[in-house]
């Protein structure tokens, strides 16, 4: 009898079509590797998603969830007391890495190089910079890019002035750095490659992540061999600070642009639920490391397992 794979797809945050994607990627993947597998698109219903996992009884979770309530330890938790084995991190390190400023603190604790920043109250962005331009502001909480503003010479305003800024009153408040945008899978302990991100927008954000056409995936990064290296190092060394399991993403920034002076590495966030469509960046870097997408999934759900 063929194993049981319940993916969880959906979910009510901001990302929920982009999880919807994933879930059905995965699922057709799944299939094709011999697994039996239903699919509960996960609603703000706690009963209907306990009794839909009772009624399926499935051998492993396949989590498929992105954003807030999918990737932030609260679905991992009722799979912990449910003892439902899932794909991806456990309770902890979901949380910590969704919640930016000790994802940050974390990491600066593990001796990897972040952006110097500080968290602000909006009223403070309200009334002038709160950092020497450029820098960013970004939702405490959410993934995606979602929310994040780059404030630069010359803009006029107030940045959030005017706008819906559904995500608290405090807001997380990063030097900008400039140069090169990439990003690493990792797999167990292991980095499966180094991707650059260019994107006519100027930022990869929202759009540039999901829009098609409007971003480009160099893979790999046209970078020396001693960077690629110590990017690679840094994604596994966040990956490990964090007690991440499964597949993660680690995104980074590489600063380059002072001439005659070595690049430096930034490490932004780790994405404990990467996007896992066939073109996903993940799935991207495996194929080129020689791991089809049907291959992923399945390394991905044999790996599962939860805290229960």
């Amino acid at each position: 009898m063929s194993k049981r794979v319940v993916v969880l797809m959906g979910g009510f945050s901001v990302e929920r079509e982009v999880s919807l994607v994933s879930g059905v990627a995965v699922a057709a993947a799944l299939e094709k590797a011999g697994y039996a597998v239903a699919t509960i698109d996960v609603r703000r219903d706690l009963r209907t998603l306990i009794a839909g996992l009772d009624a399926a009884k499935p051998w492993a979770v396949f989590n498929a969830l992105h954003g807030r309530f999918g990737e932030d330890g609260s679905i991992q938790g009722i799979l912990d007391i449910m003892k439902i084995p899932y794909t991806h991190s456990g309770l902890l390190a979901s949380a910590l890495a969704m919640n930016k400023p000790m994802a940050k603190q974390t990491f600066a604790a593990a001796g990897i190089p972040v952006p110097e920043g500080r968290i602000v109250k909006k009223s403070e962005v309200l009334a002038g910079d709160v950092l020497a331009r450029p820098y960013v502001l970004k939702p405490l909480n959410e993934g995606s890019s979602v929310g994040v503003h780059i404030v630069k010479q010359g803009d006029n305003g107030a940045p959030l002035a005017g706008e819906d800024w559904p995500f608290g009153d405090l807001v997380m408040a990063e030097r900008f750095i400039p140069g090169r945008e990439l990003t690493v899978g990792v797999m167990g302990d292991k980095a499966l490659g180094v991707t650059e991100i260019t994107s006519a927008r100027g930022f990869y954000d929202y759009t540039a992540k999901y829009a098609p056409g409007e971003s480009v995936h160099l893979v790999p990064a046209p970078l020396p061999a001693e960077v690629t290296e110590e990017v690679k190092a840094l994604a596994v060394k966040a990956h490990l600070a964090l007690g991440c399991r499964g597949v993660s993403r680690a995104d980074l920034r590489y600063d380059d642009t002072e001439a005659g002076k070595p690049g430096k590495l930034y490490l932004l966030e780790v994405n404990t639920q990467p996007g896992m469509t066939s073109t996903s960046l993940v799935p991207e870097q495996a194929t080129h490391a020689g791991i089809s997408f049907v291959d992923l999934v399945t390394w991905m759900v044999e790996d599962a397992r939860c805290d229960g």
